[in-house]
């Protein structure tokens, strides 16, 4: 049975450490559907890029792409980069159907590789010990009000698995700041604080996040999400229900291209 190409689009980093991870989850993904074609583009900093890589399907023979932005909330890059990109190239290759998943988030997988990251990093995740656990849910952070409230509510949401406390914090663009954070769970007397990013990839943010954690004290600081076989179900879920359903189109032709929900 003919199977849409899996196109995921990352956001690219100078650090490499970014796209190797980038790399290990797709690996991941390939690993779970044999047989699926995985492709990775970039959006900046990196390459392939995004028009590089359709460009190639379509000369290639192929006609059909389901286009994955590897993001967890929907902002700026969402609602703007990726649209624009992919209407630009579908605009350049008549003939080529792109269809283009939700974002990540939010989604119960994701709260699970979060607890997976946490108890690697070494915490206990049992129910006694999370009465006396506040967790710091670390976003890179942005400006899309959207965005910032999803953030808090998946922090609410969190909460009711027996944690102490859950607080949203950001390493950029929203407030608090993630040492805030530790810190005023620190004065609330929470007897441990965990740091849990809530981000893909290592880079200048997920750095910050972890020097914020660092000088505030927090008791552990769990990795990023990176390869988490709960993120790669989670890939292979969105591209599943585009495939079934549809979520938007990009459609190529004479005209400008344009995207219809």
């Amino acid at each position: 049975m003919h199977r849409p190409v899996l196109l995921v689009i990352a956001h690219g980093s100078r650090d490499p450490r970014h796209a190797a991870t980038v790399h290990a989850l797709t690996r991941r993904v390939r690993a779970l559907r044999p047989g699926l074609r995985v492709e990775t583009a970039y959006l900046d900093f990196n390459a392939p890029t995004v028009p590089q890589v359709l460009s190639s399907l379509h000369y290639s023979g192929v006609r059909e792409v389901i286009a994955l932005p590897l993001l967890l909330t929907r902002a700026f890059h969402a609602k703007s980069d990726i649209p624009a990109v992919l209407a630009e190239s579908a605009a350049r290759l008549p003939g080529l159907s792109v269809r283009v998943t939700e974002v990540l988030g939010p989604s119960p997988l994701l709260l699970s590789a979060l607890e997976r990251r946490l108890a690697e990093a070494g915490l206990d995740l049992s129910y006694s010990a999370r009465s006396t656990t506040g967790v710091v849910l670390a976003s890179a952070g942005s400006t899309d009000p959207e965005a910032i409230a999803v953030i808090a509510e998946i922090a609410r949401e969190w909460r009711h698995t027996g944690w102490c406390a859950v607080r949203p914090a950001f390493a950029s663009a929203a407030l608090p700041r993630v040492e805030d954070a530790v810190r005023a769970l620190h004065a609330e007397g929470v007897r441990q604080v965990a740091v849990a990013p809530y981000v893909i990839a290592p880079g200048r943010l997920p750095d910050r996040i972890a020097a914020g954690a660092e000088a505030a004290g927090a008791d552990l600081l769990a990795p990023v999400l990176g390869p988490a076989p709960e993120l790669a179900r989670l890939l292979l879920r969105r591209y599943d229900e585009t495939r079934t359903a549809g979520t938007a189109t990009v459609r190529s032709g004479p005209r400008a291209a344009a995207l219809t929900a």
